[in-house]
């Protein structure tokens, strides 16, 4: 790629919050719509949110309900990102191109793992207290 075609100073010039906006959502979207993974994350998000506001517990737990449901989202943009940055730069496989993708799904693993604790210990407090 020659100079012309990418000048960084160009790129600085032109920030754009909506611009911005747009990119992240259009990514989001992407990933959505091309990675299982990524809707069953949502669709678990949509579920626990409806089943957060039928709970009989304070507004606090739902709080910490309710964004501990966005970790494993997060957590799949990661990896998705991960993914995709990986096979870019190689469609061969290499050893170091496998633990960079299984660290990245580790980072999914963990934060359901962080969210069902959460759940656990938040609905535990809601309902019975410590």
């Amino acid at each position: 790629m020659s100079k012309e075609e990418f000048d960084l100073n160009q790129v600085k010039s032109e920030f754009s919050l909506f611009r911005n906006f747009r990119n992240s959502v259009n990514g989001f979207i992407e990933v959505t719509k091309n990675e299982k993974p990524m809707q069953t994350e949502v669709g678990l998000f949509i579920i626990g949110t409806i089943i957060i506001f039928f709970l009989d517990i304070g507004m606090g737990h739902k709080a910490i309900l309710f964004i501990s449901l966005m970790f494993p989202i997060f957590a799949e943009l990661i990896n998705s990102s991960i993914e995709r940055v990986v096979d870019l730069v190689t469609l061969e496989y290499h050893e170091l191109a496998k633990h960079a993708k299984d660290a990245g799904s580790a980072v999914v693993l963990v934060s359901l793992i962080m969210t069902g604790l959460i759940w656990v210990v938040t609905l535990y407090d809601g309902f019975i207290g410590f």
